[in-house]
């Protein structure tokens, strides 16, 4: 039992502050156990210390909790405009919510310590910037060799379609190039990514189209970075990859893309039909015309200078004929997709919060209510409806509900030559105006039938200086019988008008575009 004593060992906690240490033996003699204390200086724990590993010791890992949550560039650039030295990010990513990147030296993480609470976000929410040691990052550790990245630069000049301005990179890893150089390439791998975009900027600026079909990616953080390194690319395929939420394409929304291919991924089957998923699409690349492979409508985007709206003002006639441009435009694109026979489309323009209320303005006794069975379902007539509880189970609320109840009503076609609009109120963040005009149904028992509205828009300037509704009110009734007499028609020369020259079917529709854009009767649009 004394020999188990005399070789005992102390248990080492590697990771416990040590002040002193202390060591103990036994005395074969008398057999007593002395302990004895051996002083020794405190280690040094400061994180900016200078350590004789170079290479390993002195990487920096900065983090920012909820980066996620701001733009990469705007993140970005505020904490450089605050840094007092300038530093280059290795590796941004995301882990969760935390954006993270690194830095290589002690003075630069010392700066960026400092820009903790410095910067803040859009609601004045101070963002905080964390910084500690760490070890090298995988994709400088693991950095592809001169003669590695100058294969791969050959092997995408092959790939490189110069007249399109397209690189196809599909399957890159099985490559008959790369393979035969046993070279392995695998673009979820940070450096490998961060080689390919390195080669893009400095090989291919110009690149309009790029496609990453089947390569297993199944997080973007390293292709972030395609929106300073190729910002033209109008034209990404992704599909046939291993993204599982829509989430991943927050890290590409700077793209300015047109045409996106996301088809075979998990993530297409997370929505409950295709209306929801172009939507969510949408949220990201606002001016997309083009989703694995299928035409969309062009959201209903004004394309404007002005970042809001003009305040209102009597002698700024400029700004009131901007505002009318943008309103009229507006109209003519929700008018289109409102009678195209889809009107999943109107998604595009609405809040995520707007509200929808339709009234049928006449009494039931009425000889003609049969013909308005489809729009009785919804009706919020407080003269008819008297129980509050039901006039608000009326009323639709969020985007998805408007669009859904706008989709049951009877097919459409408006005569937009018809269209009388008044602004209501106009001011920074809000804009409201009214439509007056008449429409006709293309279908069922009522095909033919002719109805005046009345609609109230209440709308705020959303980004890419679009238009959000917030509210919209319908009001449909039997139009008047002079109503009926001059929808869908335009005016043309009779006998006793020599004077009026008879037009072609051309210049009728040139008449009746004039006519909608100047405001003037269509008579003397005509003229």
């Amino acid at each position: 039992m004394r020999d188990v004593h005399k070789y005992q060992r102390i248990r080492y906690s590697p990771y416990g502050m040590q002040h002193s240490k202390k060591s103990m033996e036994w005395h074969n003699e008398d057999h007593m156990l002395i302990t004895t204390w051996r002083e020794r200086k405190p280690q040094k724990t400061g994180v900016w210390e200078n350590t004789q590993d170079e290479t390993m010791e002195n990487w920096f890992k900065v983090t920012i909790p909820y980066g996620r949550n701001y733009d990469k560039t705007w993140l970005m650039n505020s904490i450089q405009s605050q840094c007092s030295v300038h530093f280059s990010p290795v590796d941004f990513h995301y882990v969760k919510n935390r954006a993270q990147f690194f830095v290589q030296d002690a003075s630069t993480a010392s700066a960026l310590k400092d820009v903790s609470y410095k910067i803040c976000g859009e609601k004045n929410q101070k963002i905080c910037v964390f910084v500690s040691p760490s070890a090298v990052p995988y994709s400088v550790w693991n950095k592809l060799k001169p003669e590695q990245v100058e294969q791969l630069k050959l092997t995408m000049n092959k790939r490189y379609n110069v007249y399109q301005q397209a690189l196809d990179l599909q399957k890159l890893r099985f490559d008959p190039d790369l393979v035969g150089h046993d070279i392995d390439i695998i673009l979820n791998r940070r450096n490998c990514m961060a080689a390919a975009l390195q080669i893009i900027e400095r090989d291919f600026s110009e690149l309009l189209s790029l496609n990453l079909r089947n390569n297993k990616l199944y997080r973007l953080d390293g292709l972030s970075d395609i929106i300073e390194k190729a910002p033209k690319v109008k034209i990404l395929n992704l599909s046939k990859n291993e993204l599982k939420s829509v989430w991943e394409l927050d890290k590409l929304k700077g793209l300015k893309l047109e045409e996106l291919w996301l088809d075979g991924n998990p993530l297409c089957r997370t929505f409950p039909d295709r209306s929801a998923y172009v939507s969510a699409i949408q949220d990201y690349f606002p001016k997309l015309l083009r989703l694995d492979g299928q035409d969309l409508y062009t959201p209903i985007i004004i394309d404007s200078d002005i970042p809001e709206l003009i305040k209102p003002c009597t002698e700024n006639y400029q700004g009131s004929e901007t505002i009318k441009s943008l309103v009229l435009q507006f109209l003519e694109q929700y008018y289109f997709i409102y009678d195209s026979g889809d009107r999943k489309d109107l998604l595009a323009a609405y809040h995520d919060e707007a509200c929808f209320s339709l009234t049928i303005p006449f009494n039931l006794k009425h000889p003609a209510p049969g013909s308005f069975c489809k729009y009785f379902k919804d009706d919020r007539n407080m003269k008819k409806v008297k129980d509050p509880y039901l006039r608000r189970q009326l009323l639709k609320h969020t985007k998805r509900d408007i669009v859904d109840s706008l989709s049951v009503l009877p097919k459409t076609q408006h005569d937009l030559s018809s269209f009388m609009v008044d602004m209501c109120i106009q001011t920074d963040t809000m804009l409201c105006f009214t439509v007056n005009g008449v429409f006709k149904e293309v279908e069922g028992k009522s095909k033919g039938s002719v109805r005046a509205f009345t609609r109230i828009f209440i709308t705020i300037p959303g980004s890419n200086s679009s238009l959000y509704i917030t509210n919209d009110d319908l009001i449909v009734r039997n139009a008047s019988p002079n109503e009926i007499q001059s929808s869908f028609s335009i005016p043309v020369a009779t006998p006793c008008s020599s004077s009026m020259p008879t037009l072609s079917q051309e210049q009728q529709e040139m008449v009746q575009a004039f006519s909608m854009q100047s405001g003037m009767k269509l008579a003397w649009s005509q003229k």
